[in-house]
């Protein structure tokens, strides 16, 4: 099924990706010709069962794998013959990532986790450091700057995490079931943040989630189903 979201510059857009893996003498399908185009300042929530290629999908957006087949394009680039240097160089420059659990350094305080991205590229500097602590404070951290991830809480360690993620200014945030390990109400919680700063900085969301009622009404749905795009929720749109 092909996806075309309202008109808007395009950030990241994957043209007829398909991805297969031998499996013994056989040849395991786990994307078939997936179309997918998110425009900037837009949420896009993705479903599945296990095994329907969420994660999969998620890695080839996130330029952490390359598709046996197709055209994966983030802010108008085209990767397709790119070196590993280049795609994580525009990874880095371009695309946020929020993970399941916060994967934050034990020994480091939540405004290292987040000026450890200007690090990591170079450029760690006063106005990077000024920028981590207006990220922090953006997500309700202000006050714990200094905490390590042991003296805050779940809740807390995802909004680092999320920080984290547009220290680069990303054009786009990809994020693998980011309220997995919150209850309920620490859920919502973060995922409105989430969306919140996605329209604030005119950035794009594709967010992979068992929990799409966290969000109904505010972002657009998708369902992978044995490696297709096979269902829209026409009434969800931002």
């Amino acid at each position: 099924m092909s996806d075309h979201p309202a008109a808007a510059p395009v950030v990241l857009d994957l043209e007829d990706v398909s991805v297969t893996v031998p499996d013994g003498s056989d040849t395991l399908t786990i994307l078939s010709g997936v179309d997918l185009r998110v425009g900037r300042g837009e949420v896009v929530l993705l479903t599945g069962a296990s095994g329907s290629g969420k994660s999969t999908l998620l890695a080839i957006g996130a330029l952490l794998r390359q598709p046996t087949s197709g055209v994966v394009r983030v802010d108008g680039v085209d990767t397709s013959d790119m070196k590993q240097q280049a795609l994580a160089r525009l990874r880095n420059q371009r695309l946020g990532m929020v993970f399941q659990s916060s994967n934050l350094f034990p020994s480091l305080t939540a405004v290292q986790q987040v000026e450890l991205v200007a690090h990591i590229a170079g450029r760690l500097d006063r106005a990077a450091r000024d920028r981590a602590r207006e990220l922090l404070a953006s997500v309700g951290l202000g006050d714990r700057i200094d905490r390590l991830p042991s003296q805050l809480s779940g809740g807390e360690r995802q909004r680092v995490g999320i920080a984290r993620a547009l220290m680069n200014d990303p054009a786009i945030v990809l994020a693998d079931e980011p309220t997995a390990s919150l209850d309920e109400a620490r859920g919502r919680e973060v995922m409105s943040l989430l969306v919140d700063q996605a329209r604030q900085r005119g950035m794009a969301a594709l967010i992979v989630t068992h929990s799409p009622d966290q969000l109904d009404g505010v972002a657009r749905h998708l369902h992978l189903r044995s490696g297709r795009i096979v269902e829209r929720d026409p009434a969800a749109s931002i």
